[in-house]
């Protein structure tokens, strides 16, 4: 059994996310690595110029993301995770997604960081409208 931690800071929110509360949170004085992730709205999308973007999310994300959460801090290697994601509009540069997780070493870190930022991507209920230059508009991981 795990005696990992789950952290979740802001959860999914429409506030700005900060890194590093997220690194705060998954502090341990076992770990020997904390690894993080950001994920940043960039300004352009398979050779079109993105202007912005906006994030829904269903009623049940923030459940899906802490299950997400929790399946990777069951990992004996982890000892804490911390994960949130934005809805709302964000404009270029601003953080979407952040990661956090704590290890003994740093390739197990990198490993469940990684899969965290996967496992969050595949199955958390959040769509994104990103908005082109040309005023064309798109949504994306929409049913």
């Amino acid at each position: 059994m795990s005696t990992a931690e789950v952290v979740a800071i802001g959860a999914v929110t429409d506030r700005p996310l900060d890194l590093a509360a997220h690194e705060a949170a998954v502090a341990d004085r076992r770990a020997g690595a904390v690894v993080s992730f950001q994920g940043v709205v960039r300004d352009h999308d398979h050779g079109r110029v993105v202007t912005r973007l906006e994030y829904e999310g269903h009623p049940t994300a923030e459940r899906v993301l802490r299950e997400v959460a929790a399946e990777v801090a069951a990992d004996p290697e982890v000892y804490a995770v911390a994960v949130s994601h934005r809805i709302g509009p964000l404009e270029i540069g601003e953080v979407a997604l952040v990661a956090a997780v704590s290890t003994a070493h740093r390739a197990a870190g990198f490993a469940a960081c990684a899969r965290l930022v996967d496992e969050v991507k595949a199955r958390l209920p959040i769509w994104k409208r990103q908005v082109f230059a040309d005023g064309a508009e798109e949504w994306v991981n929409c049913p």
